[in-house]
């Protein structure tokens, strides 16, 4: 009746909160739910080949695998109490014992007699778990192994979503640094065309000096995104576990990447789909069980311990009937006072299972907050670099209308200027755009726990 009472006792209710759905999600939410691959999405064979390479060789998706192996081996030392422990053990003794111990007074004439003892037994120990303490220690051990899984995955998404946005930086890098040769090609052309008006005595060394300025400021960009892109490249190596010498990219454009559709489907889905809610809640289990085992720690300890075999003085007799022996014994220990030790032990497992309870809470609350921000974040960079792509129209233009007007003598330099510095900021200023939305897209794909399964029902595609 009592070990009746131990069982779901120590399981809090989380008490979440889940929403009906998203406050920034647009239109079905079910409308395209990431899918396996789902880097894929955007297109590039580069991309997908850096990423399944990276999900193979990734050291720290190894150092996961190699926890969970570490863990499947701690849930059978836990239930190794479960089961009887049997042993064999085998000896033989030959004694001859001293004539001097025993008063003889012609210890020198007499041979002691020397008496031998063979034994072959087999002994088991088996603990009865009445009252569920190794039952609950196994349980939470089989838990924490499960935890371990997820927390895999959750080192396996993190791996790729480091992956693709070091791959956006790079592309980032690589389109920056074509806009800024671009740019001290327009800004030398500029130049040369100030310089041939000051030998003809129409501009002034001041405008020369100016426009030296304007190059030397557009060339000295060049070094930082040199910078950029080689350290993210070495950084790609690292992820793929390579060193820097031996990984070489290809890289591209921004612009050369498909945008995908993804839609975060309903919040309650999200509590199965991301992997560190799953490994909060299963930690959240473990420590339940723990709560248990602890709590029946306070009860008797009761003991099964038997002994049998064959124990004769002679060899050739060892195996008769008559060497036949056997021993059985049962043990129960209560503990009374031990200094609250128990207790100790009891509390310091609720503050544990204290611990994880909020732990899953706020990883809960987490999850729909990286999701909404990732929505958020999508929305705005799209109406960003859609009315940035309208400004470094309009800039490009004014730039080609000054310069013309420049070869014509109808403009001064300042305007020309001018329009040369809005179109390079603008023109950087898109690149980042266009980060930024590929980076909020990974950041939605990483917030929903990377792709879900494919499953039938109206108004879902993969």
């Amino acid at each position: 009746m009592l070990s009746g009472c131990l069982v779901g006792s120590e399981h809090p209710d989380p008490a979440l909160d889940v929403p009906a759905k998203y406050s920034a999600a647009r239109g079905d939410p079910e409308a395209a739910l990431p899918v396996f691959g789902w880097w894929r999405g955007f297109r590039s064979s580069e991309l997908s080949a850096l990423m399944e390479e990276a999900q193979n060789a990734n050291l720290d998706i190894a150092v996961a695998v190699a926890q969970i192996l570490q863990a499947d081996a701690q849930v059978r030392i836990a239930g190794a109490p479960l089961f009887p422990s049997i042993g064999f053990a085998g000896d033989a003794e030959e004694m001859r014992q001293s004539v001097a111990v025993r008063g003889s007074r012609t210890v020198g004439s007499t041979i002691s007699p020397v008496s031998s003892v063979y034994n072959v037994a087999i002994n088991a120990s088996y603990t009865l778990d009445f009252w569920g303490k190794n039952q609950s220690a196994t349980l939470a051990a089989t838990e924490t192994a499960v935890a371990s899984r997820y927390n895999r995955d959750v080192v396996a998404l993190t791996t790729a979503s480091t992956v693709a946005n070091t791959y956006f930086q790079v592309l980032a890098a690589q389109d920056s640094l074509r806009i800024a040769r671009q740019n001290v090609a327009s800004a030398e052309r500029i130049l040369d065309l100030v310089k041939q008006q000051f030998n003809a005595g129409t501009t002034s060394q001041l405008e020369v000096s100016q426009q030296e300025s304007l190059v030397g400021i557009q060339r000295a960009t060049i070094p930082p995104l040199e910078i950029t892109l080689r350290q993210n490249t070495v950084a790609l190596g690292v992820l793929l576990g390579l060193p820097p010498e031996r990984f070489k990219l290809k890289g591209g454009s921004l612009s050369g990447l498909a945008i995908p559709r993804v839609t975060p489907g309903l919040p309650s889905e999200l509590l199965v789909r991301r992997p560190d809610v799953r490994q909060a809640e299963v930690q959240l289990a473990s420590s339940n069980f723990s709560v248990e085992s602890a709590r029946a720690a306070f009860f008797p300890t009761i003991q099964l311990t038997g002994l049998g075999g064959f124990q004769s003085s002679a060899l050739k007799t060892l195996f008769t009937p008559g060497a036949w022996y056997y021993t059985l014994a049962a043990n129960l220990t209560q503990p009374i006072f031990d200094g609250f030790l128990l207790q100790g032990q009891l509390d310091q497992a609720r503050g544990v299972q204290l611990q994880f309870l909020q732990s899953y809470r706020k990883a809960v609350i987490s999850a729909f907050s990286d999701v909404e921000k990732a929505l958020i974040a999508i929305e705005q960079t799209s109406i960003q670099e859609r009315l940035q792509q309208e400004v470094v129209r309009a800039s490009r233009q004014a730039f080609a209308l000054s310069e013309a007007q420049l070869r014509a003598g109808t403009v001064n330099l300042i305007t020309t200027l001018q329009t040369q510095q809005t179109l390079f900021t603008a023109e950087s200023t898109l690149v980042q755009v266009k980060l930024a939305r590929l980076q909020a897209i990974i950041s939605l794909y990483q917030a929903l726990g990377g792709g879900w399964p494919e499953r039938a029902g109206p108004n879902l595609r993969s």
